[in-house]
Protein backbone atom coordinates (compact mmCIF):
# COMPACT_ATOMS: atom_id res chain seq x y z
CA UNK A 1 0.00 0.00 0.00
CA UNK A 2 2.89 2.37 0.66
CA UNK A 3 4.06 2.00 -2.93
CA UNK A 4 0.56 2.62 -4.25
CA UNK A 5 0.14 5.71 -2.07
CA UNK A 6 3.50 6.97 -3.31
CA UNK A 7 2.40 6.50 -6.92
CA UNK A 8 -0.87 8.35 -6.26
CA UNK A 9 0.92 11.29 -4.60
CA UNK A 10 3.44 11.44 -7.45
CA UNK A 11 0.69 11.32 -10.08
CA UNK A 12 -1.30 14.13 -8.51
CA UNK A 13 1.80 16.29 -8.09
CA UNK A 14 2.68 15.88 -11.78
CA UNK A 15 -0.69 15.70 -13.53
CA UNK A 16 -2.35 18.66 -11.80
CA UNK A 17 0.38 20.96 -13.05
CA UNK A 18 -1.40 20.73 -16.41
CA UNK A 19 -3.95 23.54 -16.77
CA UNK A 20 -6.22 21.52 -19.05
CA UNK A 21 -6.44 18.73 -16.47
CA UNK A 22 -7.25 21.29 -13.77
CA UNK A 23 -9.96 22.78 -15.98
CA UNK A 24 -11.51 19.37 -16.58
CA UNK A 25 -11.51 18.43 -12.89
CA UNK A 26 -12.66 21.80 -11.54
CA UNK A 27 -14.88 23.43 -14.15
CA UNK A 28 -16.54 20.52 -15.94
CA UNK A 29 -18.42 19.44 -12.77
CA UNK A 30 -19.47 23.05 -12.18
CA UNK A 31 -20.81 23.36 -15.73
CA UNK A 32 -22.71 20.08 -15.57
CA UNK A 33 -24.17 21.13 -12.22
CA UNK A 34 -25.04 24.69 -13.19
CA UNK A 35 -27.06 23.91 -16.34
CA UNK A 36 -29.87 21.87 -14.69
CA UNK A 37 -29.96 24.28 -11.73
CA UNK A 38 -30.47 27.21 -14.09
CA UNK A 39 -33.30 25.32 -15.80
CA UNK A 40 -34.92 24.60 -12.44
CA UNK A 41 -34.60 28.25 -11.42
CA UNK A 42 -36.12 29.51 -14.68
CA UNK A 43 -39.06 27.09 -14.52
CA UNK A 44 -39.86 27.34 -10.81
CA UNK A 45 -42.53 30.05 -11.03
CA UNK A 46 -46.19 29.05 -11.12
CA UNK A 47 -46.69 31.08 -14.30
CA UNK A 48 -44.12 29.03 -16.18
CA UNK A 49 -45.42 25.76 -14.75
CA UNK A 50 -48.97 26.68 -15.72
CA UNK A 51 -47.83 27.43 -19.27
CA UNK A 52 -46.39 23.91 -19.40
CA UNK A 53 -49.60 22.40 -18.02
CA UNK A 54 -50.69 20.55 -21.14
CA UNK A 55 -51.39 16.95 -22.05
CA UNK A 56 -48.27 14.92 -21.35
CA UNK A 57 -46.62 12.41 -23.66
CA UNK A 58 -46.24 8.92 -22.16
CA UNK A 59 -42.50 9.31 -21.54
CA UNK A 60 -43.14 12.38 -19.37
CA UNK A 61 -45.61 10.64 -17.04
CA UNK A 62 -43.15 7.75 -16.55
CA UNK A 63 -40.96 10.08 -14.50
CA UNK A 64 -43.65 11.53 -12.27
CA UNK A 65 -45.74 10.57 -9.25
CA UNK A 66 -49.48 10.89 -9.75
CA UNK A 67 -49.77 13.90 -7.44
CA UNK A 68 -47.68 16.21 -9.66
CA UNK A 69 -49.15 18.49 -12.27
CA UNK A 70 -48.26 18.04 -15.92
CA UNK A 71 -46.10 21.18 -15.78
CA UNK A 72 -44.16 19.77 -12.84
CA UNK A 73 -43.83 16.44 -14.65
CA UNK A 74 -42.33 18.16 -17.67
CA UNK A 75 -39.92 19.94 -15.34
CA UNK A 76 -38.91 16.61 -13.77
CA UNK A 77 -38.56 14.99 -17.19
CA UNK A 78 -36.26 17.72 -18.52
CA UNK A 79 -34.00 17.59 -15.45
CA UNK A 80 -33.95 13.78 -15.47
CA UNK A 81 -32.36 13.84 -18.90
CA UNK A 82 -29.39 15.66 -17.40
CA UNK A 83 -28.59 12.57 -15.34
CA UNK A 84 -27.01 11.03 -18.44
CA UNK A 85 -25.06 14.21 -19.14
CA UNK A 86 -23.97 14.30 -15.51
CA UNK A 87 -22.46 10.84 -15.95
CA UNK A 88 -19.96 12.31 -18.42
CA UNK A 89 -17.92 13.39 -15.39
CA UNK A 90 -16.73 9.91 -14.28
CA UNK A 91 -15.81 9.18 -17.90
CA UNK A 92 -14.16 12.39 -19.08
CA UNK A 93 -12.11 13.28 -15.99
CA UNK A 94 -10.30 9.91 -15.65
CA UNK A 95 -9.63 9.80 -19.39
CA UNK A 96 -7.90 13.18 -19.19
CA UNK A 97 -5.80 12.31 -16.14
CA UNK A 98 -4.88 8.75 -17.14
CA UNK A 99 -3.95 9.75 -20.69
CA UNK A 100 -1.31 12.11 -19.33
CA UNK A 101 -0.16 9.78 -16.54
CA UNK A 102 1.75 7.35 -18.79
CA UNK A 103 2.43 9.24 -22.02
CA UNK A 104 3.12 12.42 -20.10
CA UNK A 105 5.78 10.64 -18.06
CA UNK A 106 7.46 9.53 -21.25
CA UNK A 107 7.49 13.12 -22.51
CA UNK A 108 9.06 14.32 -19.27
CA UNK A 109 11.40 11.29 -19.26
CA UNK A 110 10.28 10.16 -15.80
CA UNK A 111 8.80 6.82 -16.90
CA UNK A 112 12.08 4.96 -17.33
CA UNK A 113 13.28 5.51 -13.72
CA UNK A 114 9.82 4.55 -12.45
CA UNK A 115 9.78 1.28 -14.39
CA UNK A 116 13.28 0.49 -13.13
CA UNK A 117 12.06 0.46 -9.51
CA UNK A 118 11.04 -2.81 -7.79
CA UNK A 119 7.36 -1.90 -7.96
CA UNK A 120 5.22 -4.53 -9.70
CA UNK A 121 3.16 -3.80 -12.80
CA UNK A 122 -0.06 -4.41 -10.85
CA UNK A 123 0.97 -1.96 -8.11
CA UNK A 124 1.99 0.63 -10.71
CA UNK A 125 -1.30 0.38 -12.60
CA UNK A 126 -3.41 0.33 -9.43
CA UNK A 127 -1.68 3.50 -8.26
CA UNK A 128 -2.15 5.23 -11.61
CA UNK A 129 -5.76 4.05 -11.88
CA UNK A 130 -6.68 5.29 -8.41
CA UNK A 131 -4.91 8.59 -9.07
CA UNK A 132 -7.17 9.10 -12.10
CA UNK A 133 -10.40 7.58 -10.75
CA UNK A 134 -10.54 9.13 -7.27
CA UNK A 135 -10.65 12.80 -8.47
CA UNK A 136 -13.38 11.88 -10.96
CA UNK A 137 -15.48 10.08 -8.37
CA UNK A 138 -15.05 12.82 -5.78
CA UNK A 139 -15.77 15.57 -8.34
CA UNK A 140 -18.93 13.74 -9.45
CA UNK A 141 -20.13 13.34 -5.87
CA UNK A 142 -19.30 16.97 -5.07
CA UNK A 143 -21.17 18.17 -8.16
CA UNK A 144 -24.15 16.02 -7.20
CA UNK A 145 -24.09 17.43 -3.64
CA UNK A 146 -24.10 20.99 -5.02
CA UNK A 147 -26.93 20.11 -7.41
CA UNK A 148 -28.97 18.50 -4.62
CA UNK A 149 -28.46 21.49 -2.32
CA UNK A 150 -29.33 23.95 -5.11
CA UNK A 151 -32.45 21.97 -6.09
CA UNK A 152 -33.58 21.91 -2.43
CA UNK A 153 -33.31 25.70 -2.25
CA UNK A 154 -34.93 26.35 -5.63
CA UNK A 155 -37.85 23.93 -5.53
CA UNK A 156 -40.59 25.03 -3.16
CA UNK A 157 -42.55 21.80 -3.61
CA UNK A 158 -40.75 18.95 -1.85
CA UNK A 159 -42.66 16.39 -3.95
CA UNK A 160 -40.98 17.81 -7.05
CA UNK A 161 -37.57 17.71 -5.34
CA UNK A 162 -37.90 14.04 -4.43
CA UNK A 163 -39.20 13.27 -7.92
CA UNK A 164 -36.17 14.99 -9.46
CA UNK A 165 -33.62 13.37 -7.13
CA UNK A 166 -35.04 9.89 -6.78
CA UNK A 167 -33.36 6.50 -6.33
CA UNK A 168 -32.37 6.49 -10.01
CA UNK A 169 -29.99 9.40 -9.42
CA UNK A 170 -28.55 7.79 -6.29
CA UNK A 171 -27.86 4.49 -8.06
CA UNK A 172 -26.34 6.26 -11.05
CA UNK A 173 -24.11 8.60 -9.03
CA UNK A 174 -22.95 6.30 -6.24
CA UNK A 175 -22.96 2.89 -7.97
CA UNK A 176 -22.60 3.31 -11.72
CA UNK A 177 -20.40 6.40 -11.50
CA UNK A 178 -17.40 4.70 -9.83
CA UNK A 179 -17.70 1.72 -12.19
CA UNK A 180 -17.69 4.05 -15.18
CA UNK A 181 -14.63 5.83 -13.78
CA UNK A 182 -12.79 2.49 -13.54
CA UNK A 183 -13.83 1.68 -17.11
CA UNK A 184 -12.54 5.01 -18.40
CA UNK A 185 -9.26 4.67 -16.48
CA UNK A 186 -8.46 1.23 -17.84
CA UNK A 187 -9.31 2.18 -21.42
CA UNK A 188 -7.03 5.20 -21.06
CA UNK A 189 -4.23 3.11 -19.54
CA UNK A 190 -4.44 0.62 -22.40
CA UNK A 191 -4.43 3.39 -25.02
CA UNK A 192 -1.70 5.37 -23.24
CA UNK A 193 0.61 2.38 -23.08
CA UNK A 194 0.39 2.07 -26.87
CA UNK A 195 0.84 5.65 -28.05
CA UNK A 196 3.44 8.39 -27.72
CA UNK A 197 1.24 11.52 -27.73
CA UNK A 198 -0.90 12.50 -24.71
CA UNK A 199 -3.40 14.33 -26.92
CA UNK A 200 -3.86 11.30 -29.16
CA UNK A 201 -4.26 9.08 -26.11
CA UNK A 202 -6.88 11.39 -24.65
CA UNK A 203 -8.85 11.69 -27.89
CA UNK A 204 -8.95 7.92 -28.39
CA UNK A 205 -9.90 7.37 -24.75
CA UNK A 206 -12.86 9.73 -25.11
CA UNK A 207 -14.54 7.09 -27.30
CA UNK A 208 -15.96 5.66 -24.07
CA UNK A 209 -18.33 8.67 -23.96
CA UNK A 210 -20.07 7.68 -27.23
CA UNK A 211 -22.30 4.94 -25.74
CA UNK A 212 -23.42 7.39 -23.07
CA UNK A 213 -24.37 9.94 -25.71
CA UNK A 214 -26.38 7.27 -27.54
CA UNK A 215 -28.26 6.62 -24.30
CA UNK A 216 -28.92 10.35 -23.93
CA UNK A 217 -30.31 10.79 -27.44
CA UNK A 218 -32.20 7.49 -27.24
CA UNK A 219 -34.03 8.68 -24.14
CA UNK A 220 -34.75 12.08 -25.69
CA UNK A 221 -36.22 10.30 -28.71
CA UNK A 222 -38.42 8.18 -26.47
CA UNK A 223 -36.83 4.89 -27.54
CA UNK A 224 -36.49 3.84 -23.90
CA UNK A 225 -36.67 5.27 -20.40
CA UNK A 226 -33.88 4.88 -17.89
CA UNK A 227 -35.11 3.20 -14.72
CA UNK A 228 -33.68 1.40 -11.71
CA UNK A 229 -33.68 -1.95 -13.48
CA UNK A 230 -31.67 -0.63 -16.42
CA UNK A 231 -29.23 1.10 -14.08
CA UNK A 232 -28.69 -2.10 -12.07
CA UNK A 233 -28.19 -4.12 -15.27
CA UNK A 234 -25.70 -1.51 -16.45
CA UNK A 235 -23.85 -1.75 -13.14
CA UNK A 236 -23.61 -5.55 -13.47
CA UNK A 237 -22.36 -5.26 -17.05
CA UNK A 238 -19.82 -2.59 -16.09
CA UNK A 239 -18.53 -4.79 -13.26
CA UNK A 240 -17.79 -7.60 -15.72
CA UNK A 241 -16.26 -5.26 -18.31
CA UNK A 242 -14.10 -3.56 -15.67
CA UNK A 243 -12.72 -6.90 -14.51
CA UNK A 244 -11.84 -7.85 -18.10
CA UNK A 245 -10.21 -4.48 -18.82
CA UNK A 246 -8.13 -4.59 -15.64
CA UNK A 247 -6.68 -7.96 -16.63
CA UNK A 248 -6.15 -6.74 -20.19
CA UNK A 249 -4.41 -3.56 -19.05
CA UNK A 250 -1.96 -5.54 -16.91
CA UNK A 251 -1.25 -7.96 -19.78
CA UNK A 252 -0.71 -5.21 -22.36
CA UNK A 253 1.46 -3.05 -20.12
CA UNK A 254 4.77 -4.71 -20.90
CA UNK A 255 7.49 -2.71 -19.22
CA UNK A 256 10.43 -3.77 -21.38
CA UNK A 257 8.46 -3.36 -24.61
CA UNK A 258 7.32 0.13 -23.63
CA UNK A 259 10.85 1.21 -22.80
CA UNK A 260 12.34 -0.08 -26.05
CA UNK A 261 9.45 1.17 -28.20
CA UNK A 262 9.52 4.71 -26.82
CA UNK A 263 13.24 5.25 -26.83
Amino acid sequence: MNKIRTIISKEWAEVFKNRFVLFTVAFLPLIMTAIPLVILFMTRSEQVLNSLDTEMPAQFSAFCPANLSSGECIQVYVISNFLVMFMILPLAIPATIASYSIVGEKVTRSLEPLLATPITTAELLIGKSLAAALPAILATWAGFAIFAAGAWLILAEREVFFAVLDSLWLLAIFLVGPLMAILSVNVSVIVSSRTNDPRVAEQISMIVILPLMLVFFGQLAGLFILNNQLILLSAAALLVVDAILIRLAVRLFQRETILTRWK
